[in-house]
């Protein structure tokens, strides 16, 4: 077929077949190298770490779902975003969203600034803050839409217009939005990346990353990248990773249908003071998710009232599991200051608007009514 639609791309996108046998699955190759029958020749497969055609079909799969041409697994999210961030070069200067995981700050002060990357941290939701912030040795403009934790939407067009204006490369994770909902290449980004241990694996059982373009030039240095650094994906777990992505659309669903009913709740309950969420139709970043994404997503951040102990309510919850990560069918709650985020120091974090009482709630796809059982006993005992 030419062109499909999503959920069917989910399962026959990539290589969905086996060649030599015709298995609706394709076999996982464990192996580290390949007999070449031909000295000097250009064999399609030679060395695991360059390629592997387990990992060759999620490659494939992950463009064919992100709209791209070409498709990248990493050992991990970080691992993703170290290889993209390895493109640019000693004195490039990077743009970057002051609300992204704590894992991409504490990989941009502690290793990448070793190596004379430069960095400006911005809302990159500020159109004007970040034109403000380009240099002559800019090079790459790098935010996150729906972020991690405060689910700001920043506009990818419009950034991405910012910068194919300044000749600069746009690169979006697209993890809490997942190609369910967003696609930002057909929306102008450069790159996009995820990390797949969350709602593309989906299961909680493999920890993976991901990178998608469709410009010939950064996919070559990404395939050099890819093999010079060797953080690639090995095969069980690339096999793994598609089975998740083929339940993508199914779980998606359901998760959203279960975070609107714990936005509603959340919203009347007198115990709980901000919430951030993009389907808040009350909320600044409605407008702008409603444009470009096609769902809200399926997490919630919100904040107890003042005097209300955060760390009461999520160690007496029951059924939710306090953990980190997302995405997984079970649901999963957190306090980023004191997990997911607490490698950025505290002024910053609360200058970011990540306060010490700020929860992370990624909604599974329990029944609604046992997860609302589970809220209510919680917030019962603070």
């Amino acid at each position: 077929m030419e062109k499909m639609k999503f959920n069917t791309k989910l399962i026959h996108g990539g290589i969905s077949e086996d060649k030599e046998t015709g298995a609706v699955s394709i076999p996982v190759y464990r192996t580290s190298t390949f007999h070449q029958h031909k000295l000097g020749g250009e064999p399609k497969w030679e060395y695991g770490r360059t390629g592997n055609p387990t990992r060759n079909a999620l490659e494939k799969l992950i463009a064919d779902i992100e709209e791209g041409k070409f498709g990248f697994a990493f050992a991990s999210g970080s691992a993703a975003i170290h290889a993209v961030f390895s493109l640019f070069s000693n004195g490039d200067h990077i743009i970057v969203g002051n609300d992204v995981y704590g894992g991409t700050f504490r990989l941009i002060n502690k290793v990448l600034k070793r190596f004379g990357l430069e960095f400006t941290v911005v809302d990159t939701q500020d159109l004007r803050a970040v034109e403000a912030a380009i240099r002559d040795n800019t090079k790459a403009i790098y935010l996150e839409s729906p972020t991690n934790p405060l689910l700001k939407i920043s506009d990818i067009s419009k950034i991405s217009s910012i910068a194919q204006v300044h000749n600069l490369k746009a690169i979006v994770d697209n993890t809490f939005a997942t190609p369910y909902n967003q696609n930002p290449l057909t929306l102008g980004a450069d790159i996009v990346l995820h990390s797949a241990t969350k709602y593309l694996g989906g299961h909680s059982d493999v920890v993976a990353g991901l990178v998608a373009t469709s410009d010939d030039k950064i996919a070559d240095e990404l395939a050099f990248l890819q093999n010079s650094i060797g953080s690639v994906l090995g095969p069980d777990d690339s096999w793994l990773l598609m089975r998740g992505i083929k339940t993508l659309g199914i779980r998606m669903r359901v998760h959203q249908e279960n975070t609107k009913i714990i936005f509603d709740y959340l919203k009347n309950n007198d115990k709980v003071g901000q919430i951030y969420y993009p389907g808040d139709p009350d909320g600044l970043e409605y407008e702008v998710a409603k444009k470009q994404m096609r769902g809200f997503g399926a997490i919630i951040s919100f904040e107890l009232k003042e005097g209300l102990d955060p760390k009461k309510f999520v160690e007496n919850l029951k059924l939710i599991d306090l953990a980190e990560s997302l995405g997984g069918i079970e649901s999963l709650i957190e306090v980023p200051a004191v997990m997911t985020h607490s490698a950025i120091p505290r002024d910053i974090r609360l200058k970011n608007g990540i306060k010490d009482e700020l929860i992370r709630f990624s909604v599974g796809v329990e029944d609604s009514e046992d997860l609302l059982d589970d809220l209510k006993q919680a917030f019962a005992k603070v």
